[in-house]
């Protein structure tokens, strides 16, 4: 049977990319979520989500059962859609500056699939400006096309519920673009909030630094607190408990994925270095896991100790690695002790041992990442460190 689709989404299969295709689809649109990885595309028209996502698999298998929706890698599809959707973002280099080729390339490379009237939505996170440069330069190759920059704002694992309930921001350069969008994303949610394209490009980096830098303050305060032996988390309640002007203060833990710090990092650049919050927090959330490593070292003689990490992904009850430093504490540990023992139920590397045999073979167990089951683990009297407090039974180190 032909497909014939209403929207296409240039990077489908991803992240942000499927669950928004899904509800699209589910929402009556034809969509054709375009990818490059085979593999991944056979798994999901055989309704497997390949990532962790409440309820995801049930509306793919619908809007599967539908013929509402086609994984594939055929960009002509491309040329067929009224909209296109790209979600390819800004990521940044290892010298911490905005790396714009990667979004280019894709412009570049279906750039003869494009055709004029297309409203062509920008949807993940960029660097200021970024979209002004492509509706510039998608002018300059000749085409009347229809640019909006769109920001996602879901929580990662919770997309279906939050792409229905959470506001969506819209933003464009011409009237027709603006109220193509509203159309659009009114399929998802009745709550449009419409800016300028720099101030939606803007809003979406605000908000990942300001959640970045809120995190930074929770672990500062945890490292001063605990240098002077005291614990975060009874200090943390006390501020907290029925005081509401302190509602949003975060607890400790490792700050990452792979928003939060590139984004941080790109509002730098874009303020010519003068961004010092965003700085100071890179500092402090980047040297958790060597504050950490000093305090176990100032306790045990730990290369002559054997350490558990258990949780590897990036955030709780998640399958999702990017940028998790898990991995950075692991890889200072691996310098500094006897031996190091890795876990993580969500995950299937070979180097990962259950949470049983880390818990047999490890003198101290740190949990890196919160994930619920770890609340009913038994770990036999073994000296366990929780930064993240999941057992209630503070977090000092």
């Amino acid at each position: 049977m032909k497909f014939s689709p209403d929207i296409t989404v240039i990077g489908g299969c991803g992240h942000v990319g499927l669950p928004l295709s899904i509800m699209f689809a589910y929402k009556g649109m034809k969509v054709c979520a375009l990818d490059i990885r085979e593999d991944v595309i056979k798994a999901v028209n055989r309704g497997i989500v390949p990532f962790l996502d409440k309820n995801l698999d049930k509306y793919l298998k619908e809007v599967l059962v539908s013929n509402n929706f086609l994984a594939t890698d055929d960009d002509s599809f491309i040329n067929q859609s009224e909209v296109v959707i790209i979600i390819i973002g800004t990521p940044v280099d290892e010298h911490l500056n905005p790396r714009f080729n990667d979004l280019l390339d894709v412009i570049k490379r279906y750039l003869k699939e494009f055709k004029d009237g297309q409203l062509l939505v920008l949807r993940s996170t960029v660097y200021p400006g970024t979209s002004k440069m492509i509706n510039e330069m998608l002018i300059r190759n000749g085409l009347k096309i229809d640019i909006a920059f769109c920001p996602e704002r879901i929580a990662q694992g919770y997309s279906v519920k939050e792409l229905t309930s959470l506001p969506q921001i819209i933003s464009s350069f011409t009237k027709s673009g603006l109220e193509r969008s509203n159309k659009l994303f009114s399929l998802l949610t009745n709550d449009i909030i419409e800016v300028e394209p720099m101030e939606a490009e803007l809003a979406k980096l605000f908000t990942n630094a300001w959640r970045y830098i809120n995190f930074a303050i929770a672990n500062q305060f945890y490292m001063v607190a605990n240098d002077f032996n005291l614990d975060f988390y009874k200090i943390h309640h006390a501020m907290t408990y029925k005081y509401p002007r302190i509602k949003g203060f975060a607890k400790a833990g490792f700050a990452a994925g792979p928003c939060l710090f590139k984004d941080t990092m790109q509002i730098a650049s874009f303020y010519k270095n003068s961004f010092f919050l965003g700085h100071s927090a890179m500092l402090v959330n980047e040297g958790l896991p060597d504050y950490i490593v000093d305090r176990l070292k100032q306790k045990h003689d730990l290369i002559n100790t054997k350490v558990g990490i258990l949780g590897m992904t990036f955030k709780a009850n998640n399958d999702d690695i990017r940028e998790s430093l898990s991995f950075k504490l692991k890889k200072i540990l691996e310098f500094e002790a006897k031996e190091v023992y890795c876990s993580d139920y969500h995950l299937g590397f070979n180097y990962l041992v259950s949470e049983k045999e880390l818990i047999d073979k490890s003198d101290i167990i740190l949990i890196a990442t919160p994930h619920s089951r770890y609340n009913s683990l038994d770990f036999k009297n073994k000296k366990v460190y929780d930064i993240w407090n999941i057992l209630g039974k503070g977090g000092k180190i």
